[in-house]
């Protein structure tokens, strides 16, 4: 979809990164409400590498020749600040892990799901309302490790809750 820009705006201004929105459902399970949504602290990991094919041709002196190869995605860490009601990212994990005694819905296969992460923007009316300007899709994502913030009775800081994501596939679109 194409996004107009208003005219006041250059187009190469970089965009924000510090606003978005994530969101992954998986079929069946809290009755088809996302299992994972809302605003999230930092997403990083969002990341393609491309492992070129070398071919090394007799008689050709001036280097080898280059191929695509296959690709590779790294994984993806999604960290937010902990509260006592959103306990939704340790639920997903737990449907792989077997964690607080979670059953799998049907196979593990089944829990897995497309997970999206929207930049957005407020949109130009004063309703409080927010649009996404871009999103990345990780494809058949799964977690695969979950870490809790720390524990210190000394410390300021906000608990940081992290789930790490792998996926089988990244694709980035306009909202």
């Amino acid at each position: 979809m194409v996004i107009a820009i208003p005219k006041e705006q250059d187009q190469s201004t970089p965009l924000p990164t510090f606003n978005f929105h994530v969101d992954a459902s998986l079929p069946g399970v809290n009755s088809g409400k996302p299992v994972c949504l809302g605003a999230f602290a930092e997403v990083s990991g969002l990341e393609a590498t491309m492992e070129p094919k070398v071919i090394k041709v007799g008689g050709r002196n001036y280097g080898p020749i280059q191929r695509a190869g296959p690709v590779s995605f790294a994984t993806v860490v999604l960290r937010r600040g902990v509260s006592e009601k959103a306990r939704d990212l340790w639920a997903w994990w737990a449907l792989f892990s077997g964690g607080d005694g979670a059953a799998t819905v049907g196979s593990v296969a089944a829990n897995r799901t497309n997970v999206t992460v929207s930049m957005i923007r407020p949109k130009k009316s004063d309703t409080g309302e927010r649009e996404a300007v871009l999103t990345w899709t990780l494809e058949n994502a799964m977690p695969v490790k979950f870490k809790a913030g720390d524990l210190n009775a000394r410390g300021t800081e906000v608990a940081i809750e992290k789930l790490h994501l792998v996926h089988e596939g990244l694709k980035v679109e306009r909202a």
